[in-house]
């Protein structure tokens, strides 16, 4: 190769390097006026200080030290931003909710685990099954499914029952939870039972789903390349690749996704099956025709031809119906057991409250039941504090400007209503630190007081205006992609609570640490990561 050759090959090679490093480290950036913390990294910025499971700590000190709108350094450099103002989280999940989408990464894991379901599809797509999805998650209905939700949590009343009968014990409650959890999902959601609660056992697919996240976790820095490798070759092509890999993470990834996909076929067939062969065959499944799955197929058949959803689609609401009422609500349930043992005399008070109740009116239905007063503060004051889901990442799909509720004081010591937004700019939208802002909640943001909710909310709150769905808090989210099953959640862990606080007395056995994200409960300074809550149980007086 001749030099006039050899000097265009590498210019050739060097000019992109020289623009990325430029344009990453030295060029200025619009949201450099932004107040945030130094990188840690010049390569993984702030990534792992944000995005691990215990940074806890770091997301407060970026509430408390830098406010509500926070620049920080993703990889390589990349400028994204830390969010919890109320008019900024307006933009971004309810006005400009179509510039603010999920990112790439987020949809293409969730295409690959779930399928095309409501985690994994965009615009047009997500508005016709969010319509399809919608009246079978009616306050309507979960009258209907009540009935279900207290029979399955008298069964988990009666195992535990069963194991404490001479005397107190320690249980892990998140076993058990999650169990039911799955089982209430299962029956109400997809009209099948997955698992009787009657042995200290779980089948194969209540094993799969909770052993996703932490197999995903495992996976987590290689999936950055995922929007790009799913564009390699075939969809048969790429699954080959995956089983045939020596990488044991992710054989374990997919050994999970292959057990969730040949239940939910099996279920899914079922029910087509018994829909085409008439109401009898109907009537003989579990939830006997009125659970979310074979509402959803009786609607989609009856639809017009172009609100009509294909067969994969409706196959994809159904892992991630399980996945997202599993995890979400066994960690909600846990939090608030856990929480409930901590302060014996929110405990006695609740108990107290249902038997009382119980008392009067016998059985209670949908309205004796979501009425309580002190179990209804019990669950929005544990859901604001604990999120079970503590951010969500959102990501511009071209320029935009964010304007503030609150100004910001820039580096140049100017005071910002607004910044520019560039493309492809990720966001951290934390639910954690919107829920906990002592500008809205007052100085006592950060202490579980459930006697707040049981007067008059102070004008601070209502005066924020926070776009999300569920009593001022963004724990549910809020706009097009807000979480459809906020009422079927309530509902279950309500359902839940009712019955085993008035049979049972929670006491701390060991110190529990929460890790973030989807967050899951672990005993402190065991080195076995496995997620757990151990509680002491007893039968409460005169149970």
């Amino acid at each position: 190769m001749d030099s006039l050759s050899l000097s265009t090959v590498l210019v050739g090679a060097f000019t992109p390097l020289c623009w990325f490093i430029w344009k990453r480290y030295v060029a200025k950036h619009p949201l450099d006026i932004l107040p945030g913390p130094p990188r840690e990294s010049w390569w993984k910025g702030n990534v792992v200080q944000i995005f691990n499971p215990n940074a806890w700590a770091f997301h407060q000190m970026l509430a408390e030290k830098y406010g509500s709108i926070v620049k920080f350094h993703g990889f390589f450099g990349h400028r994204q931003l830390y969010v919890f103002d109320p008019k900024a989280m307006h933009h971004i999940v309810v006005k400009d909710q179509y510039i603010y989408e999920e990112t790439d990464l987020f949809l293409e894991t969730n295409k690959l685990v779930f399928g095309d379901g409501l985690l994994s599809s965009l615009g047009e797509q997500h508005r016709k099954q969010r319509k399809m999805l919608n009246p079978v998650f009616s306050t309507n209905h979960m009258r209907q499914m009540l009935p279900v939700f207290l029979e399955i949590s008298t069964t988990l009343r009666d195992a535990i029952a069963a194991k404490v009968k001479d005397g107190a014990q320690e249980i892990n409650m998140l076993e058990w939870f999650s169990r039911t959890a799955l089982e209430l999902v299962g029956q109400s959601g997809l009209g099948y039972s997955f698992d009787g609660l009657k042995e200290d056992s779980e089948n194969q697919y209540s094993r799969a789903v909770k052993n996703l996240l932490p197999a995903l976790f495992k996976t987590a820095i290689p999936r950055q390349l995922l929007p790009w490798a799913v564009k390699i070759g075939t969809l048969g092509f790429r699954r080959f690749i995956i089983k045939n890999t020596p990488w044991k993470a992710l054989k374990e990834v997919d050994d999970i996704v292959d057990t969730m996909d040949k239940m939910t076929t099996q279920v899914f067939r079922s029910k087509k099956e018994a829909l085409e062969n008439g109401d009898d065959t109907v009537t003989e499944q579990v939830g006997q025709g009125k659970d979310i799955m074979s509402i959803l197929l009786k609607a989609n058949m009856a639809a017009a031809e172009e609100d009509r959803l294909p067969d994969s689609e409706l196959l994809g609401q159904m892992s991630t119906l399980v996945f997202a009422a599993m995890d979400t609500t066994s960690g909600a349930l846990s939090r608030t057991c856990l929480t409930l043992a901590q302060h014996p005399d929110a405990q006695a008070r609740l108990r107290e409250e249902i038997r009382q109740a119980r008392s009067e009116k016998g059985s209670l239905d949908y309205d004796d039941l979501v009425n309580l007063p002190y179990l209804d503060a019990v669950c929005r004051e544990t859901l604001r504090l604990y999120p079970p889901v503590t951010f969500v990442v959102r990501t511009t799909r071209k320029d935009i400007v964010l304007p503030f509720g609150t100004p910001v004081k820039g580096t140049d010591g100017r005071e910002m209503h607004e910044v520019l937004v560039p493309r492809d700019t990720n966001i951290v939208v934390s639910i954690l630190a919107a829920n906990r802002n002592r500008d809205i909640w007052g100085d006592d943001a950060l202490e579980w007081k459930p006697e707040r909710w049981l007067s008059p909310l102070p004008q601070s709150v209502l005066k924020a205006q926070i776009p999300g769905v569920y009593s001022h808090l963004m724990t549910f989210l809020g706009g097009g992609r807000a979480c459809i099953g906020f009422k079927f959640s309530q509902l279950e862990m309500k359902a839940v609570l009712s019955l085993i606080v008035e049979s049972f007395n929670f006491k701390p056995s060991k110190e529990i640490v929460w890790t973030m994200g989807l967050s899951s409960p672990k005993v402190k300074g065991l080195e076995d990561a496995t997620v757990q809550l151990p509680l002491m149980v007893e039968l409460a007086q005169d149970a």
